[in-house]
This record gives structure tokens, sequence and C-alpha cells, in this order.
């Protein structure tokens, strides 16, 4: 590579030198070759795989190909025992915290949301993959912290589910809805003797469950009520902007994916677990103006990565969802609480 070459990677990429160094050391073992005709370098394998992600290019020979496919793989493997790893009680505990600092909302673990994720029709696959929107998909769907950090996700339902359908068949969604997640206990909300269940927050497509949050349905709701969907919706906007964070950093993810759904997933696996190392280990790369962020008036400034990425494709719902008396008794309790308990 020529001297100047690394500098442009950088502008062009999500990710700074010393961000790119870190990895570099983890990963790189596990990229080398051994074979009779001189290998392609470790580093320079990384370097084209970041560079595709990032930017969208397109592959023009299978070779490249099959070293972004396989490097993505190894940054899975290598990266997500560390920078995606099953949460624990503690750490759920601390993504609480920071809901209730930051967006005003106790007992809350995290935001979750499903996005689509454009791929060429899977030879054979009938509509299996065909979303609503007309496009062949596989969906993303994920729940972040109140710092755009991903917690959880799971990644390759077909397109045509819904988001409640692809949590319901993820094996993360199995264990909150039947309550086996390792969620704090319930504990007393701030300036208050009311004892709430802790509890992610999500949009109608999702059901309502004592550790699932959703708004109130119906246009005309009591101004209680409204409020009420209006506090959960500034918390539900952390998941909107991780996702668009995300696709303004590894621009591969706003194209069509032209390749079969097993390499599709090891593209998207790699953007995430990436998009949490670099947010860890870089503080540029995400700038306060380039999220969706409120005035002192209280008024909704949009973030930037808006004007990059454009409306990000939601899945939606299908169907009823079956909720408990306890779900809507918690739901408004919650509700009576954040009307008329200052936090």
């Amino acid at each position: 590579m020529k001297d100047k070459d690394p500098e442009h990677f950088f502008k062009i990429t999500s990710m700074s030198p010393n961000a790119f160094e870190i990895l570099r050391a983890l990963i790189e073992p596990h990229l080398e070759k051994t074979c009779w005709r001189k290998p392609i370098e470790p580093s320079a394998r990384l370097f084209l795989t970041l560079l595709y992600l990032s930017q969208g290019v397109r592959m023009g020979y299978s070779t490249v190909a099959n070293i972004i496919y396989e490097t993505a793989d190894i940054l899975w493997t290598c990266l997500m025992s560390f920078y995606l790893s099953p949460p624990t009680e503690s750490d759920w505990k601390r993504i609480s915290h920071d809901f209730q600092n930051l967006w005003n909302l106790p007992n809350c673990v995290g935001a979750i949301d499903g996005k689509h994720i454009n791929i060429q029709c899977p030879p054979g696959a009938g509509s299996e993959y065909y979303n609503y929107k007309g496009h062949h998909s596989i969906v993303l769907l994920a729940t972040c912290d109140a710092n755009y950090t991903f917690v959880a996700v799971d990644i390759g339902a077909y397109g045509s589910q819904s988001d409640g359908g692809v949590f319901a068949d993820s094996s993360f969604g199995r264990r909150v809805l039947t309550g086996r997640i390792n969620f704090p206990p319930p504990s007393r909300l701030p300036n208050s003797n009311y004892t709430c269940n802790h509890y992610m927050v999500g949009d109608p497509a999702f059901p309502l469950k004592p550790y699932l949050m959703r708004p109130y349905p119906g246009k005309l709701l009591t101004i209680e009520k409204h409020n009420f969907n209006k506090r959960l919706s500034r918390a539900r906007r952390v998941i909107e902007n991780a996702f668009g964070i995300l696709v303004a950093k590894w621009r591969i993810l706003s194209t069509t994916l032209n390749m079969l759904p097993t390499n599709a997933d090891k593209i998207v696996k790699a953007s995430v677990v990436l998009h949490n190392f670099v947010k860890l280990n870089d503080s540029a790369y995400i700038t306060p103006d380039f999220v969706d962020r409120y005035d002192e008036n209280d008024v909704l400034i949009e973030g930037l990565w808006r004007r990059e990425v454009g409306p990000l494709t939601k899945c939606r719902s299908i169907g009823s969802h079956n909720s408990s008396q306890l779900a809507f008794a918690m739901r408004d309790k919650l509700m009576e609480y954040l009307n008329n308990i200052q936090i």
C-alpha cells in the first residue's frame, strides 16, 4: 500500500487508526493462511472486509467474496464473546440505571425492534423471504441499551415474519416471554411504594407482557395514556437510532445483499459486532449531533444519520397478541406512576 492509502482508508471507513490496531491484534492470528502460494496477508484481508462493510462496494471475484465471508465470520467469532456477550444481572441493572438517567424511564432494561436487510431472492425460496415492502429480506431483531450498544440480536429470520413473530421464535424472545431471562427482580420505582418488573420497550408490533411494554393502542387516548406513550417513544427511539447508526456506518446494510442468506447472516453479524467494538474503542464513532436529541423545550432534533440513511424499513405487526391481565395492570400502574411522580 502507498503511504497515503491508510490515511484515506480511515477517512472513508468508520474506524480510527487506534481502533483498527486493536482489532487487528485481536483477529490477525485467526486470519493467517498456510498454502503453497504466497497467501494474502491478514491485514489485507481485514482491510478489504472493512472497506466492503463500510462502503458497500460490489465484489468482483469469488476469491474476494470468500475472503470477506471468511473474515466476517472470524470477526463475529472473535468479538462476540466480549462485545456482544449475554448480559448478566448486573449488566441489566446498569442498563436500567442508564435508561432512568438518560431517558427518564425507570426499570427499563432495553429497547427492542426489528429491521429488514434486503437480499437477492434465494433459489427455491418461494415467499418465505418476501416482505410486505415487496423485497426479499432477512430480519435483524435487536435490543440495545440506553447508549446505542446492541445487547442481544437475532439474525436471519424470514422477511415475511413480523417483529412479534421473530421475537417469539428467537431463543432470547422465548426466555423473555416465559420469564426465564435473568432480569433483576422487581424493584420499587423512585419516590414511590410501587414495585415494578424490569422490562424492555417495543412498538405495537410486539406483545404486551410483564417483561415487555408497548404503547397504548388507538388515537383517542386520555392525556395520561398519551403522556405514557410519549415517554415510551423517547426510550424506543434509542433502538431506531442504533439501527440508523449501524446502517450509516456500515453501508453494505443499506444495499441489497447479492448472496445466499447464510452469507448475508455473516455480513450482518460482523457489522453488528463491529458497531459495538468501534463504539467502545473510538469516542468519535458517535458524535452528539449524529443521533436524535431533545432541546431545552423538549423539541426533537433529528440526528444527522437520517440524512445519510433515510427511512428505515421496519417490520410490521401481524395478527393479535394475547396479553395477560398482569401485563395490562403493570402498564396501567406504570402509566399512573409516570404521570404523577417526578423522577
